[in-house]
């Protein structure tokens, strides 16, 4: 059974002239997957992430989660979003911990894993810092070591790194790359940065424009573990060139 099971999925944003956002979306997501969301702006991408986040609700077609249909947002899909959306009287550790705590969970089911989550995203040295204090790169390890604390099965992002600078950018993929290498999270993630998807994802789903439909499936046949210096190699520009193509067509 896949992680994420999508059928038929339609989204129409109702109106005096409706929005047919997504139209007969069929994907599947098995666990430990990393997929990435491919496409132009105003194709859908973000709403067929908060569709599985139970953010909104599909106009028609089924989407299960583990097996569940999704009706509300639940903790085994933890969110992160181009901005962090930290709280900000709250420092690294406090914002972390904060949907354990929230959720009424003992310390002593999330403290160890909480520090875990902290040490892989390199935010050790840093839990005393008020968000303020930090750049926007480490603002957003934040977000990601708050989700891995949730202990969500389920990472989707959208566009996390949308905001970042360049060389910031590439630092925040390798270190997501290394992230997924040692917990194996299944992760929907969205873009519009093909050089990102290659790089991250096992499989790409390229949209197409509004309604946004699934115009091509996309193995990316780079082994892991990856690194940077992928991207300047034959396998990956010519993967690059190929959804380019995909794209412009």
């Amino acid at each position: 059974m896949s992680d994420i099971s999508i059928t038929q999925l339609s989204k129409i944003y109702p109106g005096i002239t409706p929005v047919h956002a997504l139209d007969n979306i069929d994907l599947n997501v098995s666990e430990g997957e990393f997929v990435a969301l491919l496409g132009p702006s105003g194709c859908g991408k973000s709403t067929l992430l908060n569709l599985i986040a139970g953010f909104e609700s599909p106009t028609h077609g089924d989407l299960r989660v583990g097996g569940a249909s999704v009706s509300k947002p639940g903790p085994e899909r933890g969110v992160v979003f181009q901005e962090a959306a930290l709280f900000p009287w709250l420092n690294v550790w406090e914002n972390v911990v904060f949907g354990p705590k929230l959720a009424g969970q003992p310390k002593s089911a999330y403290v160890e894993r909480a520090k875990e989550m902290l040490e892989i995203t390199g935010l050790s040295g840093f839990t005393r810092h008020l968000p303020v204090q930090l750049s926007g790169g480490m603002r957003q390890r934040v977000g990601i070591a708050r989700v891995l604390t949730l202990g969500s099965q389920v990472l989707l992002m959208d566009e996390p790194f949308g905001a970042l600078d360049a060389q910031t950018r590439l630092t925040m993929q390798e270190l997501l790359l290394s992230v997924w290498q040692a917990l194996r999270k299944t992760v929907v993630f969205v873009t519009h940065d093909i050089d990102e998807a290659i790089l991250l994802a096992d499989t790409i789903y390229v949209m197409s424009a509004r309604p946004g439909r699934i115009a091509t499936r996309i193995t990316v046949p780079i082994e892991r573990p990856r690194s940077l210096d992928l991207i300047t190699g034959d396998v990956f520009n010519d993967l690059k060139r190929e959804i380019l193509l995909k794209m412009r067509h």
